[in-house]
C-alpha cells in the first residue's frame, strides 16, 4: 500500500497508513487509522488504479465484533455494494462482507486441510461460515462428506448458495445452529475429522468436538488466538492450554503439526493445532 502511495501522499501521512489490505472478489477493505481517514479517498482512488478487477472499496471501522465475527464497513469509492463472489482454490463463494465472516487469508490452510482429508471421510465443520473449508474440501475429496455448521442466518444461505454454484449438494450437508447442540442431537462418535475454524470460540468447543469423533478416534484442527511477546512462542502457548484441555477429559492425543496462520496484531497471532486424537473415553 505505502509502496504505491509514495509518489501521492508525504512520508508523515504514508507512515499513517495500514500497509496491508483485503481483497475479496471484486471488493477491496482497507482499515484507516485516524491520521489517514482524511487520505481515505486518495488510498480508495490508488487500489482502485493498482488493482483493476476493484469495482468497490470499503473501509473497516473497528475490530470484528460480536458471536458472528461481523466488520462494521463504510462506503469509500466505486459500486456501493457489500456482496461479491470470490474465487480461491478452483470454487467461487458468494458472500456479503458486511453480514458474514470472510477472510481470503486462510486460503492456503483451506487448501491445506483439504489435502489432509482421506477419501471417504465423515467431517464436521463446527463453525463453517459461508462454507469455504467445506466445499474446498468435497471438492478436493469427492468421496468424503462434510456437516457444515454454522449459527448466522445469513452465513448459511449464502453458505447454501455456494454449495449450489460448486455443485457438491450431495457432499456438503449445511446445517443451520449451534454446532455444540446439534453434535449432542446428532453427531456423536459419528465423524472422522472436525474443523474448528472459529478462534474466539473454539476452545470452549473442545469437549463437543471430541465428542463427534468415532471410539477409534480421528483428528481436531483446532484455531486460537494467542498472544506473545518476543520471548514468547504462541504455538507453544496455544498447545499448552489445549493439552491441559484435552488431558482434563482423559482423552489420548498427539499434536503432529502446528504453526502460526498469520499475525492478526501486535502480539497476537492465529495458531493451529492438528490434533490427532488416539482414543475417545466411554463418558463421551
Amino acid at each position: 500500500m505505502r509502496k504505491n502511495l509514495s509518489s501521492v501522499l508525504s512520508a508523515d501521512d504514508l507512515a499513517s497508513v495500514y500497509n496491508s489490505y483485503d481483497i475479496v472478489g471484486n471488493i477491496a477493505i482497507v482499515r484507516l487509522s485516524l491520521a489517514s481517514r482524511p487520505n481515505a479517498q486518495t488510498i480508495a482512488k490508488t487500489i482502485m488504479c493498482v488493482h483493476k478487477n476493484v469495482k468497490t472499496v470499503l473501509a473497516q471501522v473497528g475490530p470484528v465484533f460480536g458471536d458472528f465475527r461481523l466488520r462494521r464497513l463504510t462506503y469509500l469509492a466505486g459500486d456501493d455494494r457489500t456482496s461479491t463472489i470470490h474465487r480461491e482454490n478452483g470454487s467461487l463463494f458468494s458472500v456479503d462482507v458486511e453480514k458474514c465472516y470472510f477472510s481470503p487469508r486462510l486460503c492456503h490452510e483451506r487448501s491445506r486441510i483439504a489435502k489432509l482429508v482421506e477419501p471417504n471421510e465423515a467431517v464436521i465443520n463446527m463453525f463453517a461460515g459461508v462454507g469455504c473449508f467445506s466445499i474446498v474440501i468435497a471438492k478436493h475429496v469427492s468421496t468424503a462428506k462434510v456437516f457444515s455448521i454454522d449459527a448466522n442466518p445469513a452465513a448459511f444461505q449464502f453458505m447454501r448458495e455456494n454449495i449450489r454454484l460448486n455443485r457438491v449438494d450431495m457432499r456438503v450437508i449445511p446445517l443451520l445452529g449451534d454446532s455444540k447442540t446439534i453434535i449432542e442431537r446428532r453427531f456423536r462418535h459419528a465423524v472422522d475429522r472436525v474443523l474448528m475454524p472459529l478462534p474466539e470460540i473454539a476452545f470452549g468447543y473442545l469437549p463437543s468436538a471430541v465428542s463427534a469423533l468415532r471410539t477409534s478416534g480421528g483428528w481436531i484442527h483446532y484455531y486460537d488466538f494467542e498472544h506473545a511477546e518476543k520471548t514468547e512462542n504462541a504455538v507453544e502457548k496455544t498447545a499448552v492450554k489445549a493439552t491441559e484441555k484435552l488431558a482434563s477429559l482423559s482423552v489420548g492425543f498427539e499434536l503432529p503439526f502446528s504453526r502460526v496462520v498469520r499475525s492478526t496484531g501486535p502480539n497476537w497471532y492465529q495458531v493451529v493445532l492438528d490434533i490427532h486424537v488416539t482414543h475417545v473415553p466411554d463418558k463421551f
